[in-house]
């Protein structure tokens, strides 16, 4: 799954031809080849809107869904959180522990692989970090970020960071995905009336890099809420 803003980011969305009997788009045999066509995929920066949102926050147990080659949760390692990061594949895992080796927080970071169509990590978290969790296919999105906001404990904080389109240099780019609104990713959250606070839900354009290295903008939201009790 991917992460980072100096490349086309599709955390679980990327154009990749679907042949007969090639791997099922976006199960792990898919993210395992699609990860091992490159030594890197993404930049090994964490991804802005996380940094803004969540540099304010005391540290604790945080849960980085889709967390890539790690760079998300590398960052909140070194801020002092313990983090779970989580993604479908096992070579972006290994990448992902990689770095936190190098970075010196590999004893803060514990590297689960989960399809979230079939399993997700154990427990409670003071962050739950949702970025770019898309996918080609039948991905059950708003079930598993229903599934990820059970997971937040009282106090805690649930952040949902998606496409709200494809690049300027090619709209069409990811037609294949649904990108719902952020009222729309609230309603599908489904939050218990009195149990939760909205703290922010807007869309903003995100300045990235073109593939000819020329600056280019995407559409994007974010969806920021409390739990309460």
């Amino acid at each position: 799954m991917p992460k980072h803003e100096h490349a086309p980011q599709h955390r679980h969305a990327h154009e990749h031809a679907h042949a007969p009997g090639a791997p099922r788009e976006g199960g792990e045999e898919f993210w395992d080849e699609r990860y091992s066509e490159s030594t890197r995929i993404w930049s090994g920066n964490p991804n802005a809107v996380l940094v803004r949102e969540v540099r304010d926050l005391s540290p604790g147990r945080a849960l980085d869904l889709g967390c890539g080659e790690g760079a998300d949760a590398v960052w909140l390692a070194r801020r002092g959180w313990r983090v779970t990061g989580t993604d479908i594949s096992k070579v972006a895992l290994g990448r992902a522990a990689e770095h936190a080796a190098e970075a010196g927080v590999d004893d803060l970071v514990e590297w689960q692989r989960h399809d979230f169509t079939e399993s997700f990590p154990d427990g409670e978290f003071d962050l739950v970090s949702a970025c770019f969790l898309h996918n080609y296919g039948d991905f059950p999105r708003a079930r598993v970020l229903r599934t990820a906001a059970a997971a937040v404990a009282p106090g805690g904080v649930l952040l949902v960071v998606g496409h709200a389109g494809g690049p300027s240099w090619d709209p069409d780019r990811l037609a294949g995905i649904g990108f719902p609104t952020p009222d729309e990713v609230l309603a599908q959250l489904e939050l218990a009336e009195g149990a939760w606070e909205v703290l922010l839900a807007e869309e903003h354009v995100q300045a990235l890099d073109g593939p000819d290295g020329r600056p280019g903008t995407r559409p994007d939201n974010v969806v920021k809420v409390r739990r309460l009790r």
